[in-house]
């Protein structure tokens, strides 16, 4: 007699459908919109998500200089970088970053964190684009609107 066998279908690289999204960071929490943002880069939002293969989407995240810290985390947290000599580390505030040159670099570095490192992880990040401003590239993707704030009451700040 035959039973019925069940098997978990594992997905191809080939059969991944890559969608694109957009969010607004205006308000919102760093560490709660990186780690949505890092699941659906992972591709963890889908049935068919599989560990070893990419089938994570591409998100496009925009005004990444309104981005907000909870409590006294703008002033106290500390992004550390080292030049490879002794002695040669360097510490900066969240704050000047923000304030400075590239504020970008404050979801990407949140969102890098949250992906596993080596090649399978670099390429989920390569599908991470993130601009400080409202103007974008990615217009004639159609990205389909995230709206991570009405999600959870706690992941913008201010309301």
């Amino acid at each position: 007699m035959k039973g019925i066998t069940k098997q978990t279908q594992s997905a191809k690289p080939a059969e991944v459908e890559k969608k694109w999204h957009i969010v607004d960071a205006t308000d919102l929490v760093v560490g709660r919109v990186s780690s949505i943002i890092a699941n659906i880069l992972r591709g963890k939002h889908k049935p068919s998500y599989t560990p070893h293969v990419d089938c994570g989407d591409h998100v496009i995240v925009i005004n990444a200089e309104k981005v907000k810290f909870t409590g006294n985390k703008t002033k106290q947290k500390t992004y550390y970088k080292h030049s490879g000599h002794p002695g040669g580390i360097s510490g900066t505030t969240a704050e000047k970053i923000l304030e400075g040159r590239f504020p970008e670099r404050i979801i990407e570095k949140a969102v890098e964190r949250m992906i596993p490192k080596g090649p399978l992880g670099f390429a989920q990040m390569r599908a991470l684009h993130v601009f400080a401003g409202t103007e974008h590239p990615y217009a004639g993707q159609n990205p389909v609107a995230l709206d991570v704030a009405s999600m959870n009451r706690k992941n913008k700040v201010g309301s």
